[in-house]
């Protein structure tokens, strides 16, 4: 049987430097081994989603910027720092990481939280169009969006450490 300390140590990490998703899933009667990525996603989103504005911000703003000076400075997590690089974000020219950087700064500036995209299949063209059309969104739906893209994130996390995807 998987203690309190052991779940979180796994899964404390699924969501962007928030374990208390982790704890909070546990102490809600998480599901049993064998663990399977669909059913712990399910599990941790389910306190995502019940968690207050405010703490759900706070998971938002956990995320890096894409390409940004953490990259630069090499002080992402293990997960994102694998994520941006399959998507060819640590090889950005000048130029691209020039516009990277003005729409980090532009939309950070209009949300009060990073752009958040799950980059698993993504080129940096995608994301790039992806970025300059959501910059265009309302706060709201916004706020809806980059929640949807933080647990595509997780499950995509999960599937990685788990079998299981689809059994949720």
């Amino acid at each position: 049987m998987t203690t309190r300390k052991q779940f979180i140590d796994r899964f404390g990490g699924v969501f962007e430097h928030s374990p208390w998703i982790a704890e909070r899933a546990f102490d809600a009667g998480a599901p049993a081994e064998p663990f399977t990525s669909g059913a712990i996603h399910k599990a941790l989103s389910a306190q995502f989603r019940a968690a207050s504005r405010d703490e759900q911000l706070g998971v938002l703003r956990a995320h890096p910027d894409l390409a940004g000076k953490l990259a630069i400075a090499g002080e992402l997590t293990e997960d994102s720092r694998n994520e941006q690089a399959g998507a060819g974000l640590d090889r950005l020219s000048k130029a691209e990481h020039a516009r990277f950087t003005e729409l980090n700064s532009a939309y950070v500036g209009q949300f009060g939280f990073p752009f958040i995209i799950a980059v698993k299949g993504l080129t940096k063209d995608d994301i790039l169009s992806a970025f300059e059309a959501r910059i265009g969104n309302g706060r709201d739906q916004e706020f809806e969006t980059a929640k949807a893209q933080v647990e595509k994130i997780a499950l995509l996390r999960l599937t990685a450490l788990l079998p299981g995807g689809g059994d949720a």
